[in-house]
């Protein structure tokens, strides 16, 4: 029965959309420095504040670089030597990854690190899917899925 007063829920929320959506800024160390009142029939506590924590993780993701908490900056030309350096191991006699579809996909990340084609997003790197093979060139899945999850990283980085 007792919970967040949902007047000043909502307000908080207003103002984060607002900030989020190119309005006036709002800190996360802001959003944790609120205090709601308890009120009979507010907002389930909990809930509130599993939101305003995911809030509190959108509003540090999208900060200007330098104050993002622990995360330096990628540069774009780093990124695309790094990913044109890098190599995988064959599958040999295990399923692979085709070799062609991964290839395809980093030669689409460069392209579009280098602005010649649109932008491949961390979400993308993390939902890309390959073709196994069995027979012909196969590339370990575990190396590249490794590998991914770094590239992924570094472009939320950038």
């Amino acid at each position: 029965m007792r919970g967040y007063d949902r007047a000043q829920v909502d307000e908080l929320l207003g103002r984060i959309a607002g900030a989020l959506n190119g309005g006036p800024p709002v800190t996360a160390d802001e959003v944790r420095a609120v205090r709601f009142d308890i009120v009979l029939r507010g907002y389930e506590q909990r809930a509130v504040d599993e939101l305003v924590q995911e809030c509190v993780r959108e509003l540090q993701t999208a900060a200007p670089i330098g104050q993002r908490p622990g995360r330096p900056r990628v540069h774009p030309g780093w990124l695309i030597n790094w990913i044109q350096d890098s190599r995988f191991s064959g599958a040999g006699m295990r399923a692979g990854y085709d070799v062609r579809d991964v290839d395809a996909f980093l030669d689409r990340v460069v392209s579009g690190l280098r602005g010649a084609a649109p932008p491949v997003t961390a979400r993308d790197v993390r939902e890309c899917v390959f073709r196994a093979v069995r027979l012909g060139p196969g590339y370990d899945e575990q190396e590249v899925d490794r590998f991914l999850a770094q590239l992924a990283g570094a472009l939320e980085r950038r």
